[in-house]
């Protein structure tokens, strides 16, 4: 039997906000090939997580443009058209998160975010304001899915890791978490998470 759950901490790329550097990267450099090469090749995901661990923007370009000096435009525009990447909340998610937090329970956020990007997005998206708080990445200098921002959460939170509930969109973090000691679900959509919730007892 699980233990019951007394703490609910969502991530929130592609769970709460949706995010796709592909929207403003289509225009930029409209070649699908390219596109696609120069995700893999140039601003990588691995490139991107070190913003998130806490990395500047000016120090992660100048290490880019060094090797790719003709894509120097490009990588700049990265951070330049970051909004354009996080277009709009998902909303039956968000809408899920809230209904949680009115019903009284203890909801956190966890996320991997670049300091000056998170701050972007907490103007611009007021529901991030809601939780009792959140652990972001590059603040702390941990990436998920490395257990010690898990144990960083607990510590910093006062949960019990049995009694918490992970939500987020990639099954490495999902691991993690569990890893960490926490139950998690990966996220998929609302619907399935409403499942999940309810699967843990929970109404949603």
């Amino acid at each position: 039997m699980t233990a019951p759950i007394r703490h609910i901490v969502f991530d929130i790329g592609r769970v709460l906000i949706h995010y796709d550097p592909d929207i403003p990267f289509s225009h930029i450099i409209p070649d699908p090939e390219e596109r696609r090469w120069f995700f893999a090749n140039v601003c990588t995901h691995h490139w991107n997580e070190e913003q998130d661990r806490g990395r500047e923007w000016d120090e992660a370009e100048a290490e880019l443009i060094s090797q790719y000096p003709e894509y120097a435009d490009k990588i700049r525009a990265f951070r330049g058209h970051w909004h354009e990447m996080v277009p709009h909340a998902l909303e039956d998610s968000v809408s899920i998160m809230l209904s949680l937090i009115a019903a009284g329970h203890d909801v956190t956020m966890l996320t991997n975010f670049a300091r000056d990007t998170f701050a972007e997005a907490r103007q611009r998206f007021n529901f991030l304001n809601a939780p009792r708080g959140v652990t972001v990445s590059a603040e702390v200098g941990l990436i998920k899915p490395d257990r010690k921002i898990f144990e960083h959460h607990v510590a910093t939170f006062g949960l019990t890791p049995e009694n918490t509930l992970f939500i987020d969109d990639v099954p490495a973090n999902v691991a993690g978490a569990q890893g960490a000691g926490w139950q998690a679900v990966q996220f998929t959509g609302a619907e399935k998470l409403r499942a999940d919730l309810s699967a843990f007892g929970i109404a949603a």
